[in-house]
């Protein structure tokens, strides 16, 4: 052989291994990602990534009330339950009913997060005006079962089996709320584009992303600091693996395109985990009659802690809008 072909040849063989090397190291990084963001177990040495996409959003005083008020619900005396998934998957709900309810709340809470902890700032407000309220522990959180985080995708339907749950539980003459927070606020808006029964009468989506694939993009470039690009491709067949489910299978303005159900969308201006664009681009998208709340100054999740009153007024407007008048 010539020695010019054997330096093609090695050439062509060096660039192959770049090649095979840059695709495991995209692989790698995608599997790494992929449990930090879906696992219930984190991946080892993952603390630190999620330490960058959570102290983007912390406000030392604002967090110390939400956590009093979360460990304050925790020990409300309630009825603990479980129900099976559609998927198997035992899923655990935390049921405070009150005497002559108005309404029932159904609160999903967010990403790694826990019900009592997203909840418990605004859960005497709900006790006050006669709300029974089931709040939710999401599938791969607390004692609910499940490996993965579905971002939305499968915990719609979890959703839409709560709600079967409470009529059954209740008679299902009585109004229904989907409430949900960060993670949670997708979830509730994705089940927006399912079948939900005639008594679900409205969803408060409190700083909702518009898809799992869109906040992963934007938590990546923003917070983690590396393009999206990279491991895009990899990250969604990963996660496909996971859940059995492509992450484009459903979208929070596609599932409001075609729902019926009135929204009360609440964001704040100083979020930034998932920026309010993304609720401007989910009411835009929704089609049912809708209401926004916008709290000026407030992070990621903390509106009801800057303004109080306000965020009240929001919800008793939303409740006597559609309490007895369904969309």
């Amino acid at each position: 052989m010539k020695k010019g072909a054997k330096l093609v040849l090695i050439g062509s063989g060096i660039t192959a291994a770049v090649v095979a090397l840059a695709e495991t190291a995209r692989y790698g990084m995608a599997q790494y990602l992929s449990g930090v963001a879906m696992n219930r177990k984190m991946p080892p040495h993952s603390l630190q990534a999620e330490r960058k996409v959570v102290a983007s959003c912390v406000n030392d005083v604002q967090m110390a009330q939400v956590n009093q008020a979360g460990k304050e619900l925790a020990v409300v005396p309630h009825e603990t339950v479980t129900i099976r998934g559609r998927d198997g998957i035992s899923l655990t709900g935390h049921w405070m009913p009150v005497d002559h309810p108005k309404r029932i709340i159904l609160a999903m809470h967010g990403w790694r997060s826990a019900w009592s902890h997203d909840f418990g700032i605004v859960a005497p407000f709900f006790r006050d005006n006669q709300c029974s309220v089931l709040y939710c522990e999401q599938r791969a959180h607390g004692n609910s079962g499940g490996k993965y985080l579905g971002f939305g995708l499968v915990e719609r339907y979890d959703c839409l089996d709560w709600v079967n749950w409470l009529n059954t539980k209740t008679g299902g003459d009585i109004p229904i709320y989907l409430c949900g927070l960060s993670m949670g606020a997708s979830t509730v808006l994705m089940a927006a584009g399912l079948d939900l029964p005639k008594n679900v009468r409205g969803i408060m989506a409190d700083c909702g992303y518009t898809s799992p694939v869109e906040i992963w993009k934007y938590v990546a470039e923003h917070h983690l600091h590396f393009s999206y690009q990279v491991c895009g491709g990899p990250l969604g067949r990963v996660a496909r693996g996971k859940l059995r489910m492509a992450m484009d299978a459903e979208s929070c303005p596609q599932a409001l395109a075609r729902s019926r159900v009135p929204v009360l969308f609440v964001h704040g201006t100083d979020d930034r985990l998932v920026p309010i664009e993304m609720t401007f681009e989910n009411y835009k998208a929704c089609s049912a009659p809708k209401q926004l709340f916008i709290v000026p100054g407030a992070g990621h999740g903390m509106s009801y802690v800057v303004d109080r009153k306000g965020y009240q007024a929001a919800l008793t407007d939303f409740w006597t809008a559609f309490d007895k008048n369904p969309a």
